[in-house]
């Protein structure tokens, strides 16, 4: 699976999947899943790489001390809006507004769609970010900043 980033617009990012073959609905009810947790992870402010102590204290998290004024300290990190998933023929896409969540959030998403490409569906390319030619787009009427042209 090939993952090239484009020009990313945080407030107003597509991000396109590329599948082998045209995924069946058992399929992409399970790509709306991952995309919808994800938004939802993302909207309580999940993304903040400003605050990972459970990761930053390695790999023995017993008897952590985890620091509550440490985790209040760092500005939230909220992502705003996500749209529904489309697609045709052998391409999915999702517009999304990554609002202040952090590049972690692209990280997790990608993390995600590389085990689904291993267990569920398979995915050829996912593009974060840009246009795709086969699909044009529209501004997305969640979009708070349309695209600059």
């Amino acid at each position: 699976m090939e993952v090239t980033f484009r020009e990313v617009d945080p407030f107003n990012c597509w991000i396109w999947l590329g599948f082998e073959e045209q995924p069946t609905q058992g399929e992409r009810d399970y790509i709306d899943g991952v995309f919808d947790s994800w938004y939802v992870i993302g909207r309580l402010g999940g993304f903040n790489a400003e605050n990972l102590q459970a990761h930053e204290e390695g790999t023995n998290v017993s008897f952590m001390n985890y620091d509550n004024e440490e985790a209040a300290k760092g500005m939230p990190a909220l992502m705003h809006n996500v749209g529904q998933m489309e697609y045709q023929g052998n391409w999915g896409r999702c517009w999304v507004d990554l609002g202040t969540s952090d590049s972690l959030a692209l990280d997790i998403l990608i993390n995600s769609l590389q085990q689904m490409d291993t267990d569920i569906v398979k995915l050829e390319k996912i593009f974060i970010g840009g246009m795709n030619d086969e699909w044009p787009t529209e501004d997305h009427p969640d979009a708070i900043f349309p695209r600059q042209d």
